[in-house]
């Protein structure tokens, strides 16, 4: 069982991670065959004959010590020891020209996804075809009429194909490119990343075409989405811990097959050849630090049948990953994340090119820690230590903060080190629960409750003082006392937004941008907490520089202290007006508590990615609640609602 399933299958659910452990230096492998890294970029393996004879002296290694442990366990000197360090099972399961707070998907017209980078959409729950909205919700793809001045269900079909046993498998994203609907999933019970592949017609009508199944281990984030679509090519970061003890070179590295029920293993087709794995100069040795094979994988979705191709890097498994307009920068921390060069940045362009990378020091917080700039630098915001963001991983940041600030062309083939003077020291220490982002020339940051606690009017709130700098100069850190925690930060045009909790209220406060950045007009929704915690749940719609509507799903704050508030319903949307950073109620839509649903669910039976979604498409609004989609009308500067639907499974719905 996989550590998704588990946590579902328990009543009282806690937090999964923790701060890097102690562990000594990784060793060199003395029989690693040395390639010399002497270019500009990192060096491959030069054949499949280089890679199988490092994976026949690492099982040769395997089988000596596993050996010796025998020997020594039948002479009672030393108690059974430990498995490997790193073994699918016990690994966590677990991408900007300009950062944009709703980008442009190819093809798709207007974005309804809070993007981070503009034209890379990001899979999600909820998307925009045409005419029609597509829901992925609990094992099941939904479509729903809004063209022509409607609000009707079309089309209901499971996500997953016809033979599949859905038991095991979470079906978490969906993207939309062109007429194909392509939903991505993570099954524990095949072990892989499943790509399930609809088409989708003009009426609305969805359609099965195909299953694959990708080997790799579990993508999911808590904060991160595993999938990107640029413009037809659908990009996906799956990472690949490795178990030393059980290499098997059939098995080694990412493979694709066309799925059906009784398809054996062996037609899996290696997509990953061993001049695409890339390494740096660091002797990597996995019976002494958890390795990781990074892998970026590329599909067509405009090809008849799926066409895919993956690069990897071959790195310690801390990882932080972050996709660019060309690029996916992959950000690996080894354990002892504090130590000098204790960790590296790798850059994997989308057009084919051999990666670069750059060693590092700290590591990021999660994805909106990184900006590709449109001076061609890389900025990321880095904490002392931290274990990646795989899992709820992204709450293990600790220590100092500090932006690193380098231009790409210093990336190379791994050997050099980004200089001291890359690094500006900020105020500020990470404490677990950061936030961050990118807004126009400014990085964001603060702290936040953890998500898990149990907040109350007497619980201190640690994150009362947020932060903001400009990323590419030298003046001063400007500090923003806002009085509440930081538990998101977002866009609001050119200036930015702030919100979290204080006591048991949810305050918003605006911030401007400027030649100075500077507080401005709080909000304070009572007795309320955020419905969502990713950053799809909130969208802005912009109608000029500095007037715009910003949605965001809510809960009562008696409902929020614990993780159940991120496994049930939002109780509603919530509309505010900004008008020059000057925010003002214009009401919520909200959820029908008296309609009760047994869906019948047979996968992805937890909302792990959300289930409710401010929608602005052109002059209308809507908001995603559960299985009702909800459309508002503006009048006198409210949102009152005009009409809604429920696209739940028919049979499914008791009133």
């Amino acid at each position: 069982m996989g550590l998704r399933s588990l946590l579902a299958s328990m009543l009282c659910l806690g937090a999964a991670s923790g701060a890097v452990p102690a562990s000594p230096e990784p060793a060199h492998d003395g029989e690693m065959e040395a390639t010399p890294a002497t270019g500009r970029t990192l060096q491959a393996f030069r054949s499949e004959a280089e890679l199988e004879r490092l994976l026949a002296r690492w099982t040769r290694r395997a089988d000596a010590q596993r050996q010796r442990q025998k020997t020594l366990l039948a002479s009672g000197a030393v108690p059974p020891s430990p498995s490997p360090v790193a073994s699918e099972a016990a690994a966590p399961a677990l991408l900007d020209a300009v950062t944009t707070t709703a980008g442009r998907a190819a093809g798709a017209g207007e974005s309804i996804t809070n993007v981070q980078t503009a034209g890379v959409d990001e899979g999600g729950i909820v998307k925009r075809h045409g005419e029609h909205l597509v829901v992925l919700r609990r094992g099941r793809l939904f479509t729903v009429r809004i063209g022509d001045d409607r609000l009707q269900p079309v089309s209901t079909v499971d996500a997953f194909g016809p033979g599949t046993d859905p038991g095991g498998a979470w079906y978490d994203e969906m993207l939309v490119g062109g007429d194909t609907v392509v939903v991505v999933g993570y099954s524990y019970a095949r072990g892989g990343t499943e790509l399930v592949l609809f088409d989708i017609a003009g009426s609305g009508a969805l359609r099965y075409r195909d299953t694959y199944h990708l080997r790799s281990s579990d993508y999911y984030s808590a904060r991160n989405y595993a999938s990107r679509l640029i413009g037809q090519t659908l990009v996906f970061y799956t990472p690949m811990p490795l178990n030393a003890w059980s290499l098997a070179r059939r098995e080694f590295g990412p493979g694709l097959r066309r799925w059906r029920p009784d398809a054996p293993p062996a037609e899996f087709r290696r997509i990953l050849p061993a001049t695409r794995i890339y390494r740096a100069d660091d002797g990597l040795d996995p019976f002494e630090t958890s390795l990781a094979l990074h892998t970026v994988t590329r599909c067509d979705l405009s090809a008849p049948r799926l066409d895919c191709s993956s690069s990897a890097v071959l790195g310690p498994s801390g990882r932080v990953f972050y996709v660019s307009a060309d690029s996916v920068f992959v950000w690996t921390t080894a354990p002892g994340a504090g130590e000098a060069n204790a960790s590296s940045v790798f850059r994997i362009p989308l057009d084919d090119a051999a990666p670069t990378a750059l060693k590092a020091r700290g590591a990021p917080i999660d994805q909106l820690s990184f900006l590709h700039d449109a001076d061609d630098h890389l900025n990321v915001l880095l904490s002392a230590a931290g274990a990646g963001e795989g899992m709820w991983g992204d709450e293990s940041s600790a220590g100092g903060l500090a932006l690193l600030r380098v231009p790409l062309s210093s990336f190379g083939d791994g050997r050099g080190a980004a200089p001291a003077s890359a690094y500006r020291s900020l105020p500020g220490t990470a404490d677990g629960a950061m936030q961050n982002r990118f807004v126009g020339d400014w990085l964001l940051y603060g702290a936040a409750p953890y998500r898990w606690r149990r907040t109350s009017d007497t619980d201190a709130n640690p994150g009362t003082t947020a932060y903001a700098v400009r990323y590419a100069a030298n003046d001063a850190v400007q500090s923003l006392r806002i009085g509440h925690g930081a538990e998101r930060i977002e866009a609001l045009g050119r200036d930015a937004l702030l919100v979290g909790s204080a006591g048991g209220d949810l305050h918003f406060t605006s911030v401007r941008l400027g030649r100075q950045a500077a507080t401005g007009m709080v909000y304070v929704q009572a007795d309320a907490a955020q419905g969502e915690s990713r950053t799809h749940g909130f969208f802005y719609r912009a109608e000029s520089a500095d007037r715009g509507i910003a949605g965001l799903p809510i809960v009562a704050q008696r409902r929020s202290n614990s993780m159940q508030r991120y496994l049930h319903e939002s109780a509603s949307v919530l509309y505010l007006r900004n008008r020059d950073l000057r925010l003002a109620p214009m009401g919520q839509l909200v959820a029908d508590a008296d309609r009760a649903v047994d869906d019948g669910c047979r996968a992805s039976c937890v909302d792990w990615y959300g289930n409710a979604r401010p929608i602005f498409i052109g002059e209308r609004v809507f908001a995603l609640l559960g299985y009702e989609l909800v459309e508002g009308r503006i009048a006198r500067e409210r949102i009152i609602e005009r009409r809604r639907t429920s696209f739940a499974p028919a049979a499914a719905v008791s009133e």
